[in-house]
């Protein structure tokens, strides 16, 4: 890969354009068990913590709309036409089920291929979720 400067062209090792995520990943797949799972808990608990802060938030925000909306349809502000709605939601639903057959296969193929070649990481991180998500 060439990298333009100022005034002239270089050649750049390909590590130079590699992302620190990929470095970092690399380096902790050869590391001791107790490093695997010490990152591994750190990034789940951060994650579940994140992941259980901002799941209320939506799950507040989801129902205050559809309160408002029931509120609104009741008082003659907003029409909602019920079969249209239904209608829709079944399309959904086919293209939804037609989407995770042909993908979630190969995606759950990878997941455990992932986790049995990093049980140790996988582990901690699971781990690590749960305590996340306990302790929001």
């Amino acid at each position: 890969m060439q990298i333009k400067g100022d005034d002239d062209v270089f050649e750049a090792p390909d590590k130079a354009i590699e992302s620190w995520c990929t470095r970092f990943y690399r380096d902790i797949r050869h590391s001791s068990a107790a490093k695997q799972i010490t990152v591994g808990g750190i990034g789940g608990w951060i994650s579940g913590f994140v992941f259980a802060k901002f799941g209320k938030a939506a799950a507040t925000g989801v129902g205050v709309t559809i309160l408002l909306l029931h509120v609104a349809q009741h008082n003659g502000y907003v029409r909602i036409d019920w079969k249209q709605v239904n209608n829709d939601v079944e399309k959904a639903k086919k293209e939804i089920e037609k989407r995770a057959e042909k993908d979630l296969p190969k995606f759950l193929k990878r997941a455990q291929d992932f986790v049995v070649d990093n049980a140790l990481l996988a582990g901690g991180y699971a781990g690590g979720f749960f305590l996340g998500v306990a302790s929001a």
